[in-house]
Formats: C-alpha cells, sequence, structure tokens
C-alpha cells in the first residue's frame, strides 16, 4: 500500500495508508483523518514533497 505525507490542521505532519484521496470540490484535497499526535479527528491535507534544487 502506497503511504501518503499529511499535515494537520494543527499543524503535525505523518504518514497513513488510510487516507482517501477522492475530490469534492467544496472541500478541496483534505479530509478528516485521526491524528496520532492529537489523539483527535483533525482536518488534514496532503503535503507537495519538498522540491530540491
Amino acid at each position: 500500500m502506497e503511504r501518503t505525507v499529511v499535515r494537520c490542521a494543527e499543524g503535525h505532519v505523518f504518514s497513513t495508508v488510510s487516507f482517501p484521496m477522492q475530490q469534492a470540490d467544496r472541500l478541496g484535497p483534505g479530509r478528516l483523518i485521526r491524528c496520532p499526535r492529537c489523539a483527535r479527528l483533525r482536518h488534514a491535507v496532503p503535503v507537495e514533497p519538498a522540491k530540491h534544487h
């Protein structure tokens, strides 16, 4: 399974295998997911890979 790196609304960055990627225009790319740092459901968005110069 492919892992997705996400950032929750509190700013915690973590990876998950269960990040649903279906698009909803009114919500954007974010989803509610349980953050392991907050231990609560948080709005999380995928983190863009760092671009190396």
